[in-house]
């Protein structure tokens, strides 16, 4: 699952999901694929063919379906009820009924939410709360009550606050600067502390953080999708046009 919806985000990004009708066996087999992993019953997804199921998986194939046009082949409605399940006394939502909050499955939950139209099951004032609390003193954002500040935290607390419209309730200031202390000025790139190796991974969440707070020079990103704003608004565009499928 997660590597077929990055092949779609990839192909919706540089404007090619056409080519999977001239190159494969068509947008449908691909969709199909990913809905053959729901759980009909629960409303969950897995990963694969071995069954692990997570709330990740379960946005990731609204995600790309909803891209692909092809929400209709999935239960939408009981995989709304699942992410209701998934949700806390705090505000938040965790792996599967009962877990502990975590801003990362946070995300996925309010995502998935989001492109299912159903944003009025989440309790947005308590889930702020718990969002803006992960800001430590120096700026940074955690995942969780007591854990280390991360800077790929930068994206998935504040998309979650972006989607819900409290991006406000947090010093956006201080996001900025500890941000900007975790980039290599020499070699390029961004770590997930001060002072660490830069990678790949928080080099992309903190530059998408960076957009989510308006920093100026950078594409402004959608809080859904992680994909730019106006590729998002192409694809989907699309899909509204008379001649679509």
């Amino acid at each position: 699952m997660l590597y077929t919806v990055s092949a779609v985000q990839i192909l919706a990004l540089v404007d090619a999901l056409d080519e999977l009708e001239k190159r494969s066996t068509g947008k449908l087999k691909v969709a199909q694929f990913m809905a053959s992993l729901q759980d009909r019953e629960k409303g969950t997804f897995a990963g694969d063919e071995w069954g692990e199921e997570d709330t990740r998986f379960l946005y990731g194939a609204l995600n790309a379906l909803s891209l692909l046009g092809m929400l209709h082949l999935v239960d939408v409605e009981k995989a709304v009820n699942h992410v209701a399940a998934c949700a806390n006394f705090d505000g938040g939502y965790g792996v599967n009924p009962g877990d502990e909050s975590h801003s990362g499955q946070i995300f996925t939950c309010v995502a998935a939410l989001t492109i299912a139209k159903r944003q009025d099951l989440i309790d947005q004032d308590r889930l702020a709360g718990w969002l803006s609390e992960r800001q430590v003193p120096n700026g940074g954002l955690n995942g969780r009550p007591e854990k280390k500040e991360d800077v790929c935290y930068s994206w998935w607390v504040l998309s979650s606050l972006s989607m819900i419209g409290r991006t406000h309730w947090i010093d956006q200031e201080k996001l900025i600067q500890f941000i900007l202390q975790c980039q290599d000025t020499e070699q390029g790139g961004i770590s997930d502390r001060p002072g660490n190796m830069v990678d790949v991974w928080h080099t992309l969440f903190g530059l998408t953080g960076l957009s989510l707070l308006g920093y100026p020079g950078l594409d402004e990103i959608d809080p859904v999708y992680c994909l730019p704003k106006s590729t998002v608004e192409r694809v989907l565009g699309k899909l509204r046009e008379p001649s679509a499928v």
